[in-house]
């Protein structure tokens, strides 16, 4: 299955607006779960929801969301050279799961195919920012390379079981993005607070 386009058979085919709040964020819907938008809404945002290949770099908003997807990462052309022209407006950017690794992709960095996908919920994360553990949920077979990460982008967290990257950040601009579902329900709720500092970053 991945080496056929699964991201083109998921994404919503039409743009969605949910929500009227003052800050407008651009989702790229990759495969989206719909509590990502569910999260995003406990703020006052205007969200819209676009599909994985529309180019949304000429509007006018505050920050873009990439979502979670299936299969190969590498698939996503089109979505992967959309976020390098949106990567330019040096606008708040924050992904998940699929998210963090088209993110990487967009940058320079290479992913690769884990011998052992993550899967199920309590999986150990240590975020190295803040020097602690937090339990995740994950769904991914897909990870980043780290030593093809360029020099002005950090590791932010990394599994405490294959000790892979669970998450990436720019070092001065606020993008950032992960690799498990701070967002899964039923599952841990250690991760949630992204979700706030994605809306402190508008």
């Amino acid at each position: 299955p991945n080496k056929t386009h699964l991201v083109r058979a998921v994404s919503q085919p039409k743009r969605q607006v949910f929500g009227n709040g003052p800050k407008t964020v651009i989702a790229v819907d990759c495969g989206m779960k719909q509590n990502i938008i569910r999260s995003l809404l406990r703020f006052p945002l205007r969200i819209i929801r676009v599909p994985f290949d529309e180019d949304y770099t000429q509007e006018e908003y505050d920050g873009i969301f990439i979502s979670n997807g299936p299969g190969d990462p590498a698939r996503c052309i089109e979505t992967i050279a959309i976020l390098k022209k949106a990567l330019r407006k040096k606008k708040p950017l924050f992904g998940i799961c699929l998210g963090a690794q088209l993110l990487a992709l967009a940058i320079g960095a290479s992913t690769y195919k884990l011998k052992f996908g993550h899967r199920g919920h309590n999986h150990p994360c240590r975020d190295e920012e803040r020097s602690r553990c937090i339990l995740t949920s994950q769904n991914h077979g897909y990870a980043i390379e780290e030593k093809t990460l360029p020099s002005d982008w950090r590791v932010s967290f990394r599994s405490l079981n294959d000790h892979s990257i669970e998450g990436i950040a720019h070092k001065t601009l606020p993008y950032f993005a992960v690799q498990f579902h701070p967002e899964s329900s039923p599952g841990p709720t250690d991760a949630a607070y992204l979700f706030g500092q994605f809306f402190q970053s508008l």
